[in-house]
């Protein structure tokens, strides 16, 4: 960061409730700049004040509707280089994209690749970003990535609620046996996993819990409730095992589709995501418990404007 510097965050259409929390969590305010819409769709940014020399941090995050999230966040990043600001950090809560991570099949484009060069074209010095799809994103920059968790935060609200004591921590899929693991450690828990041998679907008969669940509450933990059929599927075969109690535990809220019906029929106990994307209130339901990631975020910044490690930030299992 520059000598003699300010701090300037300024809040794009996304998720303003999430950069409004951060702002007074970091003591600050959230700068002044307005976002239009043309009626074809194009957008048009103003930056209402100064930002000569400043560090810039821009709170977006890329989800629905992503495309149009996406170019706003090019748009003001244009708008900031083109202003000589000092620094420009693109801080992205839910990096959207991040599922076309590698060429599965031929002819097909690696997306979150394309979106890191579109991010570094438009200026950005820095991507703060919160439980990437793949940590391994991160090696598609050639700019400093702080990729940040929100492990921590899961894990101290279900030892506040009381649900770390014969508690099963579950992957809901192969795929996500890592992060079962992690919280697993976190909470001092055995884990499981629903072996599903099938697309489709919950089959019965190609489903199977690997782990002894029965009699135990459980949770499923995963990176994103996107149409929460995994997650759905998961909490039925879980319960077929013997289950008592069925949490869902998830960073991301991305609650397309039929999502919220999904959950609802799974009869979760109670369905943990965060707040990196903006939940409109046709999409909350009794059982929807929303943690903030604002003091992660609040943090981290602070850390990057003041120069200092954010090592802290990845080494908290002491106080779990």
């Amino acid at each position: 960061m520059q000598e003699n510097s300010s701090i300037k965050l300024f809040a794009l259409n996304s998720n303003p409730e999430l950069a409004q929390k951060i702002a007074d969590e970091m003591g600050a305010k959230l700068c002044d700049a307005s976002v239009k819409h043309f009626s074809d769709g194009e957008i048009q940014i103003n930056i209402d004040e100064s930002v000569r020399g400043d560090d810039v941090f821009i709170i977006q995050s890329i989800a629905d509707p992503v495309n149009e999230n996406f170019m706003e966040l090019m748009v003001m990043m244009d708008a900031l280089r083109r202003s000589s600001a000092g620094s420009i950090n693109a801080v992205i809560p839910y990096y959207g994209y991040a599922r076309a991570d590698r060429k599965a099949r031929s002819r097909e484009p690696i997306t979150a690749k394309m979106i890191a060069n579109f991010i570094q074209l438009a200026g950005a010095n820095r991507v703060v970003t919160l439980d990437l799809h793949a940590g391994q994103l991160q090696g598609f920059f050639n700019i400093p990535v702080d990729h940040l968790l929100a492990i921590y935060t899961q894990a101290n609200y279900f030892k506040e609620i009381g649900v770390c004591k014969d508690v099963v921590v579950v992957a809901p899929d192969h795929n996500g046996v890592k992060a079962a693991r992690n919280m697993a450690e976190l909470l001092k828990a055995p884990i499981a996993i629903v072996d599903k041998r099938d697309t489709d679907r919950l089959d019965p008969e190609n489903t199977h819990v690997i782990g002894d669940v029965k009699g135990h509450k459980c949770i499923v933990v995963d990176d994103m409730v996107d149409t929460a059929a995994k997650m759905a599927d998961a909490a039925l075969a879980l319960k077929a095992a013997g289950a008592t109690e069925i949490y869902a535990c998830a960073t991301h809220a991305v609650l397309s589709g039929n999502a919220v019906e999904e959950l609802k029929s799974a009869q979760f106990t109670q369905v943990v995501v965060t707040d990196t994307i903006a939940i409109p209130a046709e999409k909350q339901f009794e059982q929807l418990k929303v943690l903030s990631v604002a003091p992660i975020f609040a943090k981290a910044i602070s850390l990057i404007y003041n120069n200092q490690s954010v090592d802290s930030l990845f080494n908290q299992k002491d106080n779990i």
